[in-house]
């Protein structure tokens, strides 16, 4: 029997309760130069191990002695007061999709008037980003922040020495988190995994706090610190499974990787709703565009029968996240909220359409908009399109949204990756779709530092490599295309006229770190490699690889 929650329980004391007049004035406050008021959290955290910035060690994902030790996580927390008992939680693990499985949820809950507390990572411009409180949905502020983190610090001194100086940045900043969601009195909390689950700091959320557990995806990605396979990858995401909760799953998952979370969720007597039940039905019925920015009008409808069942039908939601990929993480929140309303919650029908419709994430399959390109240097003629992808699966996600916003005219790819990922494998997905005519390889930071920045020159070689594999002929034209773009002479590179060949794809090193210098430069490309008629066009300029590459190009608009 799955234990319901008809009415959100609250904590009715604490270590750090805020006082309301305490909130107003939070909230209250303007928006500008928060970040300065950080400083001395930042300074904090940064002594911190931060395995973002230095990459996580082989194991330390898996339920297993190389593990990362949750008990010190515990520990913290007790000082604190066991903040993540004092509120119900929906916790989110996944490859792929769980960042905007978590936003689409949290929009739902909010437009239905919960108070919710949504956890994420990583962030893009500001830390703050990664904690969201109350019904705005936006960062925490810097106020918030500071004031929490003085009123914890003595706590949290106490631990790093009891503990050695082993507590990471991530365990820390989490304990944090539930610390602010307890203390801001949320409804619930939306918590997503950093790595994995069973190991993963997140997952000290007991069963009597877990309203539901959802897994989005099983992927290839943080493989030596899961285990070394898909198997091992997909044991470790189902740890976030509890006894008698219910789990969503999204998928599409292969028969064996399904069968792992089944097993897991059989073992603790937990319900399994699935996102790809024979019973939900989901369509993008084409695309439009609201002042310019497209959209994806999509039919969900939902009808499971069995220990929970579910149902709705919504016609012609507009999601501002595109893809099929986005549509699959919109039908997995929409049967989280439906799995929440059957276990005692208030979400209607016209919460969840809302939700959906609300969503927009930066960095996922974000277009920026005509003023944000001038500000790149760029006269509006091509589209810009940034996305975090950075795993095979997410280049085809990538692949299929340029293919459907871009159909016709030049395409060029900037990309800059982590050291640690599938270079091939995420290169091929790109080229087997609409073959770009131009690639520019870079750099950028990743987590702060550069320790785990793939070389822009490695880059070039494996891009070669893929594109030779599949037959498409490449032209280098220099080392650094932001400098020589004016002047490189690429005009014997057009195809002959009559041949029906098309031109070779221009592939080049970008200037490191990434620039604002080297989208005008893939512009010029652009036009020069199609023989001027992407003057009038201007084509697609896509900048991916990293989150880390579309946090470089906000950064360039905010400055």
């Amino acid at each position: 029997m799955v234990t319901r929650f008809p009415v959100p329980f609250r904590w009715s004391g604490g270590l750090l309760r805020a006082s309301s007049s305490r909130r107003r004035g939070v909230s209250a406050m303007a928006r500008g130069g928060e970040e300065a008021q950080l400083g001395g959290f930042l300074e904090y955290m940064d002594m911190l191990r931060n395995y973002e910035r230095s990459g996580v060690p082989r194991g330390a994902g898996t339920d297993s002695d190389d593990g990362f030790d949750l008990g010190r996580m515990r520990r913290l927390l007790r000082r604190l007061g066991d903040p993540h008992t004092h509120y119900p939680s929906v916790h989110i693990a996944g490859t792929k999709g769980k960042g905007s499985t978590a936003a689409f949820l949290s929009n739902i809950m909010r437009e239905q008037g919960y108070r919710v507390g949504c956890y994420s990572s990583p962030h893009l411009l500001t830390i703050r980003e990664r904690i969201s409180v109350g019904q705005h949905g936006g960062p925490v502020s810097a106020a918030s922040l500071r004031d929490l983190f003085d009123l914890a610090k003595e706590s949290i001194d106490e631990s790093i020495e009891s503990e050695n100086g082993s507590l990471t940045h991530f365990e820390v900043f989490t304990a944090l988190s539930f610390l602010l969601f307890s203390r801001e009195n949320v409804d619930v909390a939306i918590v997503e995994a950093g790595l994995g689950g069973a190991r993963d700091a997140t997952n000290v959320i007991r069963n009597s706090e877990l309203a539901a557990a959802v897994i989005t995806t099983v992927g290839k990605e943080h493989l030596a610190a899961l285990g070394g396979s898909l198997q091992s990858i997909a044991v470790a995401k189902s740890g976030i499974i509890k006894e008698g909760r219910p789990v969503v799953i999204g998928g599409p998952f292969s028969t064996d990787i399904e069968q792992i979370i089944r097993d897991r969720a059989f073992l603790t007597q937990s319900p399994v709703i699935s996102a790809c039940d024979t019973g939900i039905r989901s369509i993008t019925r084409g695309i439009g565009r609201d002042y310019a920015k497209p959209y994806q009008s999509c039919d969900i409808f939902v009808k499971i029968s069995g220990d929970m069942p579910l149902y709705v039908e919504l016609h012609d939601v507009k999601l501002q996240l595109l893809g099929d990929h986005q549509r699959q993480n919109a039908v997995t929140a929409c049967c989280t909220a439906l799995c929440l309303r059957e276990l005692g919650w208030n979400v209607s029908d016209a919460s969840i359409r809302a939700g959906l419709e609300k969503t927009q994430l930066p960095g996922r399959s974000q277009f920026l908009t005509q003023d944000e390109a001038s500000v790149l240097g760029l006269d509006g003629a091509s589209a810009i399109l940034i996305d975090g992808a950075h795993t095979e699966a997410s280049a085809k996600a990538l692949s299929d949204v340029i293919k459907t916003v871009e159909p016709e005219g030049p395409v060029a790819l900037i990309v800059g990756m982590a050291s640690d990922k599938e270079h091939l494998a995420f290169a091929a997905q790109l080229l087997s779709g609409r073959r770009p005519d131009v690639v520019l390889l870079t750099e950028t930071g990743i987590a702060g530092g550069t320790a785990r920045s793939m070389p822009a020159s490695s880059l070039r070689d494996i891009w070669t490599g893929a594109a030779l594999g599949q037959g498409i002929e490449c032209a280098g034209i220099g080392a650094n295309p932001g400098d020589e773009a004016p002047t490189v002479n690429i005009d014997h590179l057009a195809p002959a006229a009559g041949t029906g060949k098309p031109a070779p794809m221009l592939i080049g090193c970008g200037a490191a770190p990434f620039s604002r210098d080297l989208i005008k430069a893939a512009s010029r490309l652009l036009r020069r490699a199609d023989g001027g008629g992407g003057a009038a066009r201007g084509g697609l300029i896509c900048v991916t690889g990293s989150m880390h590459m579309v946090a470089a190009v906000l950064q360039q608009l905010e400055q």
